[in-house]
C-alpha cells in the first residue's frame, strides 16, 4: 500500500472540493499520483452525477445579470432538489455564472432536445444545400450534414457550448461536476436574454450616419 500522508490528503481536498475519505480512497487506488487522483475523483462524481440525473428538482433560483450598462440582460431558473441547496452560496454562485455565460455566448435553447424539430429539419436542409453548392459528393451529403449539426449544437445549446469561465470543459460538465459536490440533481430549466435594440430596425437617417461616417474614417 502506497504511503499517503495527511498532507497529500489535504492537497487533493483542497483541489478537488472532495470529501477526505474520498481523497484518501483516491490516492490510494492511484498510488499516490496526485493527478490521476483529481481525475478518479472526477470519473467518480460524473458518474454519482448521471446517477442523481433522473431525480426531480423543483427548487432552486431565479436570478438575473444584466452587463454592458443596461445593454444585456438575462433572467435564468435554475433548479435543486432543496431549499437548502439553493440558499448555499455555492449554488448562488452557479447560478450568477450560467447567467453570465448566457450573456456572453448567446445561446438558443437550453439542450438539443429544446430544439424544434422544424428547426432541426430548416438546419439540415440549409447545410445539404450548402454542400451541394460547394460540389461535395452525395454520397456523403448526409454525413457532412451530420457533422455540421453537431456544430449547430454546441453553438446554439447552452448544455454544449464551452463554460466562458473554463472553456475546457462545457456547461454540462460544470453542473455534473457541481452535481457531484453538491449531492443534488442541478438543472438549468429556462432562461430568457435581452439585447437592447435587437430585432429593431434603424430608422434610415441613423443607417446613413453610419455610412458615412465609416466613409470618413
Amino acid at each position: 500500500m502506497p504511503n499517503i500522508t495527511a498532507d497529500m490528503v489535504k492537497e487533493l481536498r483542497e483541489r478537488s472540493g472532495a470529501g477526505m475519505m474520498d481523497c484518501k480512497k483516491a490516492l490510494v487506488e492511484t498510488n499516490g499520483d496526485m493527478e490521476a487522483a483529481l481525475d478518479y475523483l472526477k470519473e467518480k462524481g460524473l458518474s454519482k452525477a448521471a446517477k442523481k440525473a433522473g431525480r426531480i428538482a423543483a427548487e432552486g433560483l431565479v436570478d438575473a445579470y444584466v452587463h454592458m450598462g443596461g445593454r444585456i440582460g438575462v433572467l435564468v431558473e435554475v433548479n435543486c432538489e432543496t431549499d437548502f441547496v439553493a440558499k448555499t452560496e455555492e449554488f448562488k454562485q452557479l447560478v450568477k455564472d450560467i447567467a453570465m455565460h448566457i450573456a456572453a455566448s448567446k445561446p438558443e435553447y437550453v439542450s438539443r432536445e429544446d430544439v424544434p424539430a422544424e428547426a432541426v429539419a430548416r438546419e439540415r436542409k440549409i447545410f445539404a444545400a450548402a454542400a451541394l453548392n460547394e460540389g461535395k459528393p452525395e454520397n456523403i451529403i448526409d454525413k457532412i450534414v451530420d457533422g455540421r449539426m453537431e456544430k449547430f449544437f454546441a453553438e446554439s445549446c447552452l448544455m454544449e457550448q464551452p463554460f466562458v469561465k473554463n472553456p475546457d470543459i462545457t456547461v454540462q460538465q460544470l453542473l455534473h461536476e457541481k452535481i457531484a459536490k453538491i449531492g443534488e440533481n442541478i438543472t438549468v430549466r429556462r432562461f430568457v436574454r435581452f439585447e437592447r435594440g435587437e430585432g429593431i430596425e434603424k430608422r434610415q437617417d441613423d443607417f446613413a450616419a453610419e455610412v458615412m461616417a465609416q466613409i470618413n474614417q
